[in-house]
Order: structure tokens, then sequence, then C-alpha cells
């Protein structure tokens, strides 16, 4: 028998800037059901009222499935928190590109991610400021029946173990597209969606009533609570979220997908016939984000495509954080492609 204390001390954690190498694949995060619990524990973080995740009768009326939509929201945070076991370190995610929700997704489906690294790039180093570099990732998730789900990159920026290394890295990120492909964008549309019994249902504007340079502003801010947990939920296992430790801040940050499940919410009151959402066009972090800071919202309308029933519309919304000891600042910059009936 051995001794208490005498065998192997393991230290358990994310690789490095250095560890990385272009074409490296993880795919060994937990596959996650999705379940009404974790719905209930994402809206009531992110007060959402996305009319398909919340009633039933009326989501079996449009789409014609018995279990209620999961919200898109959520699909894309477990989806992001499956491809963080490799960047655990991570100081700050600079965006998501092309991202294309290729199906719809419902409770009782399981989802499992596969996060490749397609280009490594060294910061110039700085004066005082520790060593880092950007990792940019293609992730791609799939269902229970291997079916494509998600398809996207995000980029994020992590420290190096030395900070005196010289990786020689130095990709430029022009292989992640900064447009979209609007084909797999159509393609991603639902079919045999009955979006009219949305539109009987719902008030606000419809799809043909939208126009190209429509800015809503959203009364009303949100303040942002129960980070850890939606991170804890959405297998995320960045420590920036968790522990502050390690912050540059000195404070925990917020995961960005609950900036942008936060602007979703608000998206909904806006335009309470909103579908689902089909895509995201890009997706930029301004600024850091923390517990109690209070998110406000301006959305505006950049494109309308006609649809069955509705329309693809282009939305951007832009997020500022308004705290008690600072002046309002900007924190997200996020385009994204809404079905709407």
């Amino acid at each position: 028998m051995t001794a208490a204390g005498s065998g192997p001390r393991l230290r358990v954690g994310g690789p490095w800037f250095e560890d990385f190498a272009v074409g490296q694949t993880f795919d060994d995060a937990p596959a996650l059901t999705l379940s009404a619990g974790h719905a209930a524990l994402h809206q009531a973080i992110a007060g959402d009222r996305l009319r398909l995740a919340l009633d039933e009768p009326l989501c079996r009326l449009v789409t014609g499935r018995d279990q209620l939509l999961a919200h898109p929201n959520l699909v894309c945070d477990v989806a992001i928190g499956q491809s963080t076991g490799p960047t655990q370190r991570v100081r700050g995610n600079l965006f998501y590109r092309g991202l294309v929700i290729q199906r719809p997704v419902f409770l009782g489906d399981t989802l499992a991610t596969r996060t490749e690294v397609v280009a490594l790039k060294q910061n110039r180093p700085r004066e005082g400021a520790p060593a880092t570099g950007l990792v940019a990732l293609r992730i791609r998730t799939w269902d229970q029946d291997n079916q494509p789900v998600l398809d996207f990159w995000r980029c994020p920026m992590l420290p190096l173990r030395d900070a005196d290394a010289r990786t020689g890295h130095a990709d430029a990120l022009d292989a992640i597209p900064t447009k979209l492909n609007r084909a797999a964008v159509r393609a991603a549309v639902p079919a045999g969606w009955r979006l009219e019994a949305l539109r009987a249902r719902a008030a606000g504007p419809a799809a043909a009533d939208l126009a190209p340079g429509t800015v809503f502003e959203v009364e009303g801010g949100e303040t942002v609570t129960a980070a850890p947990e939606l991170a804890r939920l959405t297998l995320n296992v960045a420590t920036a979220h968790t522990d502050a430790t390690g912050s540059a801040h000195g404070r925990r940050l917020v995961y960005g997908g609950h900036t942008i499940s936060i602007a979703a919410a608000h998206v909904t009151r806006a335009l309470p016939g909103l579908a689902t959402i089909v895509a995201w066009a890009g997706c930029d972090h301004l600024g850091p984000v923390f517990e109690g800071d209070v998110l406000h919202t301006e959305l505006r309308v950049e494109g309308v495509e006609p649809a069955a029933h509705g329309g693809l519309v282009d939305l951007r919304a832009v997020v500022s954080a308004d705290r008690p000891d600072d002046e309002e600042a900007p924190v997200l910059d996020w385009r994204f492609v809404a079905l709407v009936a």
C-alpha cells in the first residue's frame, strides 16, 4: 500500500499558448442532453421571452414537434462551453464568426462538440503586460443522430507559460470568414414551420413591417446576476468566469454568452414575433462585463429577406454596460440573422 501523499502529484488545468499547434483537435468534452431544467435556468438568468421556447402548444403548432424548442442561445452557449476545455486559461474572447445553426434543437436532444485549432498568432509584447497569443478555433457541434447542428469560429486570447518565449506563431486570421455564407443561412431556415400561427399570437411588428434603418431602443436594462451559474450550466470551464485570482481585472469576468443572451432577451421585447435565431454574422466583445452591471440594448434592422410567412431579418444589437462607479461603456456588438413571423 502506498503511503498517503507519496504518489505522483498531477496538476489539472488547460494548456498554455505554447502547447497549441495548428490542426490539433479536442473532442473530449461531455455530451449534454438538454432538459427542461437547462431551459428553465437559462431563462431565469437571461429573462428571455422567446415564445417557441416557452409555450409548448404553440411550439407544437408552429414546428410540428412535441418538444419545446431549445433556445438557440442556450444551444450556442453549450457548444461554446464544450469548447472551453483547451481554453481554460482564456484572458478574453475576441470574437465569434460565421455561426450558423444548421437545424433547430429541441429539449431532449444531445449535443457533442469538436474543436479544432486553425490558426495561432503570438501578440506583440507589451511592457508590464503578460505575454499572450490568439488561438483561432473552428467549432462544430452534432446531435445524438450525428446530424450537424453548429459550425463557427471563435478566437480566445491565452497566456504564455514563459513570458519571454518567442513561438514564431504569426498566422493571419484571413481564413476566418468575415461575412456569412447566405446560402448556408437560407438552407438553415426550418422547413415546414407554420409561422402564421406565431404571427397570430405575437403583437408587435411583423417581418413585412420591418425596414432597414429602423432602430429599437429597449427601455429598461437588465442586471447581470448568476454569472458563474450560467457558465457551469453550459459546461464552461474557463477559470476567468469562476475564479478571480488570475483575472487581470481583479474580478470574475462574465461569460460572453451571458451578455449575448441578455441582448437576445431584449430583442424578443422589440420583436415578439421572433421565431428563432438562425445565424451570427459576427460578435465582438468591446469590453469586459461584470456581475452587477446593468445592460442596455439598442437594436438596429440592417436587412430583410422574405421567407415563407415571415422573413430573415439581419439585426445588430449594440449593448452597453452601466456601472454605479463608472460611465456607461459599450461591451458588445452582435450581428445576427433572425427568423421573424
